[in-house]
């Protein structure tokens, strides 16, 4: 019986401490990589603003090219988007839509996860010496609850993997 309350009793310090901690966390959390593709943002500037152009880079694509993606009336610029569908669950399913889009400078995203709830995603295309630095950035609100808070704090991890992945993929294709 004296275990038993041992361990109660550390599971709720280990509970306090995690809601302790998570009162000290930022519920804001970005993500961003950025990477100097050889080419001008001329070029690659329609590969993130017509979103059919994402199946040719996207890192979630080919974690399950069976994704089911469904497109918008408006393939490019602001309004343009589309929804996917993945039984993989590191692709999931949501909804992504642009919401701001400037000729070879910069694109902005809503991104609807779903269950996981929305993001604000964008590109910036800065032209510098060599080429144009590409960054792909994300900030996303993961609320006031301490778990969602402490999971914030793995999300570059997470997601700055596939940023890098599908930055390297963009590069790819203006190389070919």
């Amino acid at each position: 019986m004296q275990a038993f309350f041992i361990i109660l009793g550390a599971f709720i310090v280990l509970v306090l401490g995690l809601f302790i901690f998570s009162l000290f966390l930022s519920p804001t959390v970005k993500v961003e990589r950025s990477l100097l593709v050889p080419a001008a943002a001329g070029v690659i500037f329609p590969l993130v603003n017509v979103v059919r152009n994402w199946e040719l880079w996207s890192p979630w694509k080919e974690q399950d090219p069976a994704v089911k993606i469904t497109y918008g009336e408006k393939e490019s610029g602001v309004g343009a988007g589309y929804s996917w569908e993945s039984s993989n669950r590191n692709v999931g399913k949501g909804h992504m839509s642009v919401t701001e889009s400037r000729a070879d400078q910069y694109i902005a995203t809503d991104i609807d996860f779903m269950a996981m709830g929305l993001a604000k995603g964008y590109f910036r295309l800065d032209t510098v010496t060599g080429g144009t630095l590409v960054t792909w950035g994300m900030i996303c609100n993961m609320g006031q609850h301490p778990l969602r808070k402490v999971m914030g704090l793995m999300m570059d991890k997470w997601v700055g993997k596939d940023f890098e992945k599908g930055l390297e993929n963009i590069k790819r294709v203006v190389d070919k």
